[in-house]
């Protein structure tokens, strides 16, 4: 089947065909280099990363281009407050992403270019600009203006007129209309500055990834994605200045990403519920917050909560136990093994890869793709417990290519890419290291309480819910059996 794509230009979802076949180029916008990144960088880079890999799982190349902001008004005002260069603290702090990406496992893009290495390239941009009237000097700063180009607000379907009267700008004499926008910024004293024909400056936040992406993808590419609140007003920029350059589409296919909350609020400093991903990974597994993630789809709201995250751990765990358990399975001597799956079992399991297929070519529908992985988990859990001490090679056969199956699908997601036996020995292990009880009386409190309720002496049930409760350890019953966990304080 092949991709759709919900196209943010069209409003609709279109069949990904790529420019190039076989080859698709893709430019997404990256960090503003200034702090340490947080949850809504998680998403962006997470959802690209599986979109590339989905891609690439296909069949396809994909020239992945993600840039670096490595200078604009708020990496000169932290530097200033931390009496350091800009260049200093914009590398320290792409480092600082590097840190956080290899812990999530995200990929490195094909190339990831800065924008004060690419100064000539806007410099040449803005030129062609002016040469063609769609930009104007004024006082050594340059403005685009929003009127010689006749479909600007397309991207984000909004009316010039109707902009132009409802904004709330401040008065620049050396504008022609309100909503013309800089292209190159006059420097003020002790800024970081570039010779230019204007005169000393820097470039405007919205040139540099026109000219970059230019460079490395061609005037026209397959695909441009970012978060939705770079719809307007910077990419709806960057598609006027590319097209008014180059007389031609700058981009066939928009994607973007929803916004993340915190418990349904908007995630700020100032509410103090700003989140890094640093702060999440104190407490959490990678996989953990890339399961979360990709629970939802990318273009919905995310709404981050503990609880979500604790049913997020609950479903890794699934994964991996199931896993862990096929793992663990000997095949010596059962030939003459009666199967135990039946044909409609059978082809539960060996369709998983169209079923997942068909989810991710809708979209990339990760949330309906993980139900994917869970239908066929659940069927290779109840073989699993009906297996006797002789099991049928067949039916090993079959769980060991589920199994495989799983993994090889679940990667595009980043997640069940650990050994299964030592992430969950791992989890355990970090668990009691948190309380005073042992995993041995654990189980065998486990075991008494399912006995209990066997019996229906609910009294009892309780009594040693409550007993491990006040150990800090909380029970999750489910159709897997009782799981345990520690209490978060």
């Amino acid at each position: 089947m092949p991709v759709k794509i919900y196209n943010t230009l069209t409003r609709k979802k279109e069949i990904l065909k790529p420019i190039e076949p076989g080859h698709i180029k893709l430019y997404v916008c990256g960090i503003t280099s200034y702090d340490y990144c947080h949850i809504g960088h998680a998403r962006s880079a997470l959802a690209f990363d599986m979109i590339v890999r989905y891609l690439r799982y296909t069949g396809n190349k994909v020239t992945y281009v993600r840039n670096f902001t490595d200078i604009d008004d708020k990496i000169i005002a932290r530097a200033a407050e931390q009496n350091s260069s800009t260049e200093e603290l914009a590398n320290r702090f792409i480092d600082e992403f590097y840190v956080d990406m290899d812990r999530l496992g995200v990929d490195r893009p094909t190339m990831e270019p800065k924008a004060t290495e690419h100064i000539q390239e806007m410099i040449d941009l803005i030129a062609e600009l002016i040469d063609k009237d769609m930009a104007y000097p004024a006082s050594g700063d340059v403005y685009y203006s929003v009127n010689s180009f006749k479909g600007y607000g397309k991207l984000s379907g909004r009316n010039l007129e109707d902009m132009q009267a409802g904004a709330r700008i401040t008065v620049n004499e050396n504008k022609t209309n309100p909503m013309d926008f800089v292209l190159w910024k006059a420097s003020k004293p002790g800024e970081p500055s570039w010779e230019s024909p204007w005169g000393p400056g820097r470039p405007g936040w919205h040139i540099e990834c026109s000219a970059m992406s230019r460079k490395y993808l061609g005037s026209t590419f397959d695909i441009h994605g970012g978060g939705q609140d770079l719809i307007f007003p910077h990419h709806e920029n960057e598609l006027a200045q590319s097209e008014g350059a180059n007389d031609k589409p700058f981009v066939n296919m928009w994607i973007h990403h929803g916004f993340v909350t915190i418990r349904d609020e908007k995630m700020s400093k100032s509410l103090g519920n700003f989140l890094t991903i640093r702060d999440i990974l104190d407490h959490y597994h990678p996989e953990v917050l890339r399961f979360f993630i990709f629970s939802t789809h990318y273009r919905n709201p995310l709404d981050f909560s503990e609880a979500a995250m604790q049913d997020a751990m609950a479903g890794l765990d699934r994964l991996y136990n199931c896993i862990a358990a096929i793992d663990a399975l000997k095949a010596e001597g059962l030939d003459d093994a009666v199967p135990l799956a039946g044909d409609k079992d059978r082809k539960k399991i060996e369709g998983l890869e169209q079923r997942f297929q068909k989810a991710m070519d809708n979209d990339f529908n990760t949330a309906q793709a993980q139900g994917s992985l869970f239908e066929a988990v659940k069927v290779m859990n109840k073989i699993l417990r009906q297996l006797p001490e002789n099991a049928a090679t067949a039916d090993l056969d079959l769980l060991r290519s589920g199994a495989a199956t799983v993994r090889k699908l679940a990667a595009i997601m980043g997640i069940l890419e650990e050994d299964a036996a030592s992430y969950l020995a791992g989890k355990k292990a970090a668990m009691l290291a948190k309380t005073d009880i042992s995993e041995a009386e654990i189980l065998e409190l486990i075991q008494k309480r399912n006995q209990a309720r066997k019996d229906k002496d609910w009294a009892l049930s309780d009594q040693i819910r409550d007993t491990l409760l006040e150990k800090e350890i909380e029970l999750k019953d489910g159709p897997d059996g009782t799981a345990w966990s520690v209490k978060r304080g």
